[in-house]
């Protein structure tokens, strides 16, 4: 057992040279997603008065933000549109690049709970609707007698025959070749996967930082701890 240990050890100590790598994967698969989000929210442009406008959030935002009939149905919405949308744009680029990686965590983690609850909450789980409930992730979870795993592998029967009706459609009247040229058709379910799996990541970046790679906040550490 001893051994055994020691050899553990051995090799741990080996890799932790590659302790930042999660970090920066991390990082590299947020950054693009929440710059894009709130560069979207704030319709920037490269010309002047394009930045000036973009100091508030773009007026369909802040309408699908404040209307509780066909949005989300926030209080203060310009506020939170703005809020929303400027964390998302300067935190990606933050995130990018490793800057005060800990510190943007916080308000990006906190629009996922917002999406995630006001937008997509009622939808479930995925955001794609599985097709197979042989190969659904319910399945495990109907195994354990979770609520609404049941519900949702027998939903997946359902999108399974929407998906045939859709491709029999294409098959005989339209030019499938073409139509499937960039991949097979889906149903969007828009759950919560999405968001909880970007809260998970952030929660992570949260904790460990943007570690050792193409991270300014490490070479800040590093500098400061020289001195």
């Amino acid at each position: 057992m001893n051994t055994l240990t020691h050899l553990h050890k051995s090799a741990i100590g080996k890799l932790s040279f590659l302790d930042g790598l999660p970090s920066l994967l991390f990082r590299l698969i947020l950054a693009p997603v929440m710059i894009i989000a709130g560069y979207n929210k704030l319709a920037i442009s490269g010309e002047a008065d394009g930045f000036l406008n973009s100091l508030v959030a773009s007026p369909d935002i802040v309408q699908w933000f404040g209307n509780s009939e066909w949005g989300l149905g926030l209080p203060f919405p310009d506020l939170l549109a703005f809020l929303a949308g400027w964390s998302e744009f300067l935190g990606g680029w933050f995130l990018l690049f490793g800057l005060f990686t800990r510190l943007v965590s916080i308000p990006l983690m906190f629009t996922m709970v917002v999406a995630a609850t006001s937008v997509h909450w009622h939808n479930g789980w995925f955001a794609i609707a599985p097709t197979n409930p042989d190969t659904s992730a319910a399945q495990v979870l109907d195994w354990l007698s979770i609520p609404g795993a049941k519900e949702s592998l027998e939903n997946s029967l359902e999108v399974q025959e929407r998906i045939g009706k859709i491709r029999a459609i294409v098959e005989e009247h339209g030019f499938p070749e073409y139509l499937y040229e960039k991949g097979k058709p889906s149903i969007l379910n828009n759950g919560i996967e999405f968001a909880a799996i970007y809260f998970a990541m952030l929660l992570s970046l949260f904790f460990t930082g943007g570690g050792r790679f193409v991270s300014v906040d490490y070479w800040i550490k590093r500098t400061i701890c020289k001195e």
